[in-house]
């Protein structure tokens, strides 16, 4: 387990299998006469093949930390490098391609089918010829358990767990090794959430993925987590474990945790000890 306590340099661990490392990292969001420091000197390392949660309170920056680690975001100080490169590289043609973002609407485009979002990224490559797009897209729509025939569907027709399947078929059109999930299983009924739950474990086997996840929920935190960090005070106060993290003493984890709504999580937690 890991806590905010610094080693020797002061920063989080690196590695050769560092898929994601964060280091100083500041966020502070500026209005006009004030600034709010949401991350103060944050440090995180995600290594190759992990399932990592991050866990805290309204307002700490959980997706937020996801957006800086897209690119979509900058932060105002420290550094975030993805498989060894700076963040900022991924602006560049392509550089797109070694990371998948699954939203947590989904964020499909209304006016293209399932084909078409599914192969959008390709298409914006601009490098594969069409035949060989629709094949891939085909291909990443039967991958997640869909059906070549709601292809040609639009999203309207879509149930809320079939237009999860058809972004997370999206997010892997372009084969990343690192995956984004902002609250995966929102919106969706406990069946389709667990459905979901077990297709996202079978591909991260499968596929060898990298996968990093915002969840509120917490039978998907405890279904889908090999680590999980938990951002409070500013920064990351602890990272292990789900059981290790339990055990720490701290006011947010007592009550996420170990309050009324976790108990049902934590007979899952029980039956999955592939999660320790």
């Amino acid at each position: 387990m890991d806590t905010d306590a610094p080693d020797s340099s002061g920063l989080s661990r690196f590695d050769g299998d560092a898929v994601v490392e964060i280091k100083g990292l500041w966020t502070v969001f500026r209005t006009p006469g004030s600034e709010f420091v949401i991350h103060k000197d944050l440090n995180l390392t995600i290594e190759r093949g992990e399932m990592l949660s991050l866990v805290g309170g309204s307002g700490t920056g959980k997706t937020t930390l996801l957006r800086q680690i897209l690119g979509l975001e900058i932060p105002a100080r420290g550094r975030v490098t993805v498989l060894g490169q700076p963040v900022s590289q991924l602006t560049e043609k392509g550089a797109a391609a070694r990371i998948g973002m699954l939203f947590q609407r989904g964020a499909l485009f209304s006016a293209f089918s399932v084909l078409d979002n599914i192969a959008f990224p390709l298409r914006e490559l601009g490098t594969l010829p069409e035949p060989l797009i629709q094949d891939a897209a085909l291909l990443k729509l039967r991958m997640v358990g869909l059906d070549v025939a709601h292809a040609h569907k639009m999203p309207s027709d879509l149930s809320g767990g079939m237009i999860k399947r058809v972004a997370l078929a999206r997010a892997l059109i372009m084969d990343p090794p690192l995956l984004l999930l902002d609250e995966p299983t929102a919106g969706l009924d406990p069946d389709s959430s667990d459905s979901f739950c077990a297709l996202l474990r079978s591909l991260h086997h499968e596929l060898g993925l990298t996968v990093v996840m915002v969840t509120h929920d917490l039978d998907t935190l405890y279904e889908l987590s090999t680590r999980i960090a938990v951002l409070a005070d500013q920064r990351v106060v602890v990272s292990g474990p789900p059981r290790e993290v339990i055990a720490y003493p701290h006011p947010f984890i007592h009550e996420f945790f170990l309050g009324e709504r976790g108990q049902r999580a934590m007979e899952l937690l029980r039956e999955y000890p592939f999660t320790v």
